[in-house]
């Protein structure tokens, strides 16, 4: 009776010993898992400069650098000569090239529910509408300041030169949208 006893005793504290383990497992792998899947989403994009990381403009509420731009900045912007190569974060499809207002001259590359736009571009070195392009490739430059190649562009310095959209100097203007949203680049891509 008293071995029959000790088999139950031991039954039971194997049963727990493995319950235990088994559910710490599973919230391991849960954490895990989720830390896996943080990780993989901030380096799903690639930095757009070659060369070039210096951040001279945060994604939020801001004062406005120059007149023309917003209080509410739409991306990052990153400090790049002029000439600088822009490579594709994502892959996808040329969607738009243009002079985008504030923006200047633009890229836009969407991907399914993801569109990332490349502002203060240089007008020489556009892609075509509709190119697919991967993830890494060089699609344009960053552009000059300053610009004539714009009909009636609005955006002058205060020496009244007309300028590549609200800016003030060679830089390009990072923005990520998700589902038409804007969202800070700095938590989708690897600086």
């Amino acid at each position: 009776m008293k071995y029959i006893v000790f088999q139950y005793i031991v039954i039971i504290v194997l049963s727990i010993i493995i319950y235990v383990v088994l559910i710490t497992e599973d919230i391991s792998y849960n954490l895990d898992h989720s830390v896996s899947q943080k990780f993989n989403l901030s380096f799903k994009y690639q930095w757009p400069v070659v060369g070039y990381t210096t951040i001279t403009s945060e994604f939020g509420h801001r004062k406005a650098p120059t007149a023309g731009s917003s209080t509410y900045h739409s991306g990052i912007d990153i400090a790049a000569p002029t000439g600088s190569n822009l490579v594709s974060s994502i892959s996808g499809v040329v969607k738009y090239v243009g002079f985008k207002g504030a923006g200047g001259h633009t890229i836009i590359i969407s991907n399914g529910n993801i569109e990332i736009s490349y502002c203060h571009v240089d007008s020489k070195y556009y892609p075509k509408v509709g190119d697919s392009v991967d993830k890494g490739d060089v699609i344009g430059k960053v552009g000059p300041k300053y610009i004539n190649d714009v009909l009636n562009n609005p955006y002058k310095d205060k020496t009244g030169k007309t300028t590549n959209g609200a800016t003030t100097g060679p830089h390009l203007h990072f923005s990520i949208k998700v589902d038409g949203k804007y969202v800070n680049p700095l938590e989708y891509i690897n600086v």
